[in-house]
This record gives structure tokens, C-alpha cells and sequence, in this order.
């Protein structure tokens, strides 16, 4: 781990107001704001539709959850919003920084029912296969995968629809997908363009997709209405479960695209197309 090199789930820490971060990180964060001065307004938009996403999953009656790019431990963690709700749920984290692990195996250490295993999204077969998970994670059963703000340091020639529908070919009828995506839909190029750049030189770089390429990682699944009296579609991550729509459309929200998806018994192919 080279703490010299900022990395994203350290920078989104400090945009948290986290001290699991080191001087790159915080150097990295301060860049963003300059060009994007509501980023940190995104970040907590993203955070609260992941508590709220997940919260939703467990309703309705998810009992196990795959946190993929779970970042750092902060307030409101996935394993302690689901078990308010389903105290015997079960939850696995996965993030390809070592720091989060570290920080995340003394937080868990007495908490048999959740893991945190080092891992990255691109690796779906070691991810899939690794024992911690499979100890956890009964795949006859529904699923909840969250991939909250992770699926955008995946650049196309990766693959990211063909790694959503591999992940999604393992879960059982009835699981859910939550997933976020930071776009560049209607912001400036400056911005965009600030923003990108601090990632060019981080252990991850950033790829912003449009509202229509994010829907395709939902291919085959039934979007969820995002709030009482909204068609079932993608929103803006604050809006996303929000009692109060108007009220959290946000600037800061606005740079995410997000949603829920719901696996049908008989789920139509997904899309792996690259």
C-alpha cells in the first residue's frame, strides 16, 4: 500500500469527514473541491442512498448482502443498517484497498455474521469463489449486490457490463442490485474535466458514464419506483428513497445516477455486451 498514491476509497473518506486518510488523500479531496466545490455534497448523496438502498433490500426480505467497493468504515455501515432490521443478515465487504481491511477485521472481529475479504470487482471469479464469501453467502437465496459508486473506476475496455452480468448470473430470482454511477450529464466540461483529473493520478481512474449507459447495468432487471410516485427509473442519489424529492435534489446529488433492481423469476439475458 503505497500511502503516497491517493486512492478512492481513501478520498471519499475524507469527504466524509473520516480520518482514515493520509496526506495524498486529503491533498486529492481539496483538488476535486476546487473544480467541483459540491462534491462533498455527492459523497454524502451516495452515502445516503446506499443506507437507504440497502435498508429497502433488507424490507424486503434479503437476509444476505455483497458489498462490492465498500470503502472505509464509517457511520451508518451496510452490516449495521440490514441487522436493525434482520439481525441475523449477513453481509460481506470487498475492496481492493488494503487500508479498508485493516481497518475494517477489528471493527467485525466479534460480529460472526459479516466479513470484510480484499478483492476487486474486475476478479468477479476470485471474488465469487473466495471461502470467506461462500462461508457466508448461500446463492439459492436471494441477494442484495450493492455497487455504490465503484463501477466508474472501470474503464469500457474492462468490460463493466460483462463483470455486472457475470456477478448477477450467481444470485437466485428475487435479488436485488444497487448500484451508483457518477456522470457527467449536465455539468460543465470544466468541472468534469477537474474532476477527472486528480483520478489521473491516483491508484484508480475515474470514467463517467451517461444516464443511458448506467441503465444498462440494470438489463434484465425490474427497476424499483425511487420514491412514492415516480415511474420505475434511474434518479439522482439523493432523490433515491427520499421522503421529500424536491428537498434533496441537490446540486451535489445531481453528479450520480442511480437505482434498484429487482431479479425476475424467469430474468431476461443481461447485457455483456462491452
Amino acid at each position: 500500500m503505497d500511502t503516497d498514491v491517493p486512492a478512492p476509497a481513501r478520498i471519499y473518506d475524507y469527504l466524509l469527514a473520516g480520518s482514515n486518510n493520509f496526506p495524498a488523500d486529503r491533498a486529492a479531496a481539496e483538488q476535486i473541491l476546487k473544480a467541483v466545490p459540491e462534491v462533498r455534497d455527492a459523497a454524502w448523496s451516495n452515502r445516503g442512498f446506499h443506507q437507504r438502498a440497502a435498508r429497502y433490500i433488507a424490507e424486503q426480505g434479503i437476509r444476505q448482502f455483497v458489498d462490492i467497493g465498500s470503502g472505509l468504515p464509517t457511520v451508518g455501515n451496510t452490516h449495521e443498517v440490514v441487522q436493525r432490521l434482520v439481525p441475523e443478515a449477513r453481509v460481506v465487504y470487498v475492496d481492493n484497498d488494503p487500508l479498508v481491511r485493516l481497518h475494517s477485521e477489528p471493527l467485525l472481529a466479534d460480529n460472526g455474521s459479516t466479513t470484510v475479504i480484499l478483492g476487486d470487482l474486475r476478479d468477479p471469479e476470485g471474488i465469487l469463489g473466495n471461502p470467506e464469501l461462500q462461508r457466508l453467502i448461500d446463492f439459492t437465496e436471494p441477494a442484495g449486490l450493492l455497487m455504490t459508486g465503484v463501477l466508474m473506476f472501470v474503464a469500457d475496455d474492462a468490460g463493466p457490463y460483462q463483470l455486472v452480468a457475470r456477478y448477477l448470473s450467481e444470485l437466485a430470482p428475487g435479488s436485488c442490485l444497487s448500484l451508483s454511477h457518477l456522470s457527467a450529464d449536465h455539468k460543465s466540461q470544466q468541472a468534469v474535466q477537474g474532476f477527472r483529473a486528480v483520478f489521473d493520478t491516483a491508484t484508480e481512474h475515474m470514467y463517467f458514464r451517461s444516464r443511458a449507459e448506467v441503465a444498462r447495468f440494470f438489463t434484465g432487471l425490474e427497476l424499483v419506483p425511487p420514491y412514492q410516485g415516480s415511474p420505475a427509473e434511474l434518479t439522482y442519489a439523493g432523490l433515491w428513497g427520499a421522503e421529500d424529492p424536491a428537498a434533496a435534489d441537490t446540486d451535489g446529488s445531481r453528479w450520480l445516477w442511480c437505482g434498484v433492481g429487482r431479479l425476475p423469476a424467469n430474468p431476461v439475458t443481461a447485457d455483456s455486451d462491452e
